[in-house]
């Protein structure tokens, strides 16, 4: 039985990732940096020094990486605070656990400064006991850390806990932690290795509701 769920929230709850994507350029670009193609793919799911690794991997060491992370972060700031448009199925979902009484965390990439602000916009605060941000914990996705701090809150053990995903290193960090985890595919499709890691792949979040209607997950 579920007796917690641990949601993502870029790409996940909320559709937010063509914003980070259209605008890490606008980043690189203050900083004097040459945009890569692909890179935006490369730091999704990422924080802290995970996001660091794969900057300096793209560049070299000589990027301060934490200046394009807070230059980033606050060019997509602007964009996000006229709210942002919610995942097909999410208040469904929140609004079934609710009724189950199976309680909810939010354990995502982003600062805590913007999971607040975007619960507030979307009016769902209420609906989760926690949130945690990946800059909070020691390891960022694809370690599992940052769910397994969510999962502490919630009072329940990984194996015990959903985990739900739509960023491949998402899915590697509910792998990796024991989770029950469902990818819920946004912007790339699944792969041979997220259909190897995931328990399960779900078109929408109605879906994931559904599955946890019928006593399909767990």
């Amino acid at each position: 039985m579920v007796k917690g769920v641990i949601f993502d929230m870029d790409g996940l709850m909320f559709d937010t990732e063509p914003v980070w994507g259209e605008n890490l350029k606008p980043a690189t670009d203050a900083l004097g940096l040459a945009y890569k193609p692909g890179l935006s793919d490369a730091v999704r799911g990422t924080a802290g020094g995970e996001f660091a690794k794969v900057v300096h991997a793209w560049y070299d060491e000589s990027v301060d990486a934490d200046e394009l992370w807070d230059v980033w972060h606050a060019v997509v700031e602007e964009h996000l605070r006229a709210g942002v448009e919610k995942k097909p199925g999410l208040d469904e979902l929140l609004a079934y656990l609710g009724e189950q009484g199976i309680p909810a965390a939010v354990a995502s990439s982003s600062p805590a400064s913007q999971i607040a602000q975007n619960l507030e916009n979307a009016g769902v605060s209420a609906c989760f006991s926690a949130a945690v941000s990946g800059l909070e914990v020691e390891h960022a996705k694809p370690e599992p850390d940052v769910f397994l701090r969510a999962a502490e809150l919630l009072g329940c053990d990984a194996h015990e806990a959903l985990v739900l995903e739509d960023s491949f290193n998402g899915v590697r960090a509910g792998a990796a932690g024991g989770f029950i985890t469902i990818m819920v595919p946004d912007l790339v499709q699944p792969d041979d290795e997220m259909r190897s890691l995931a328990t399960r792949i779900c078109r929408d979040l109605y879906e994931v509701r559904d599955l946890l209607q019928a006593g399909a997950i767990g």
